[in-house]
């Protein structure tokens, strides 16, 4: 089953077909997308203020993806740069079925054509780095431990591999 959302909030679609063998149900699918989600969610909101102050983005994350998280922002805000516009993206989880703890990957399909970085004192746009493309690809790794629920346990946005869909990660 491969379910796919086009927004911050990843909202899983209605499955079609059952799971393929050797993977999870789609409702852990579907709990791994929300909870990656709600990550997204809450990144938007630190990236647009270059701060993670008042956003929940460390309940959704490990240790190491929250301090990685924290060094970019913190790299934003000493440079004077937020973000503005609209990020999409379209993740699809996959759970291997039994994996203990229960661990998941999520390939994403990023599109920041409309994500501008803005410089704060002047108000101006700030040119994407050379040789990103404007689709690119991210993985995810999800861990639930002693039963409680998703976290994000790894996040690599790969920020030089174009995608042009779920395909292609």
């Amino acid at each position: 089953m491969t379910t796919r959302a086009t927004s911050a909030a990843a909202v899983p679609r209605a499955a079609h077909s059952l799971p393929p063998s050797g993977t999870a149900d789609g409702a852990t699918e579907a709990e791994v997308l929300e909870v990656y989600g709600l990550m997204w969610a809450e990144q938007i909101k630190a990236y647009r203020a270059a701060s993670a102050g008042g956003t929940d983005l460390k309940r959704y994350t490990a240790p190491d993806v929250w301090t990685a998280f924290e060094a970019d922002l913190a790299r934003m805000d000493k440079e004077r740069t937020v973000m503005r516009g609209d990020l999409r993206h379209e993740p699809e989880a996959i759970v291997p079925a039994g994996a203990q703890p229960p661990a998941a990957t999520v390939k994403d399909c990023v599109d920041a054509s409309n994500w501008q970085t803005l410089d704060t004192t002047t108000g101006w746009r700030i040119p994407p780095p050379p040789g990103q493309p404007a689709r690119y690809a991210v993985t995810a790794k999800l861990e639930r431990v002693n039963g409680e629920r998703w976290t994000v346990t790894e996040y690599t946005p790969h920020r030089t591999r174009p995608c042009q869909g779920l395909s292609d990660n």
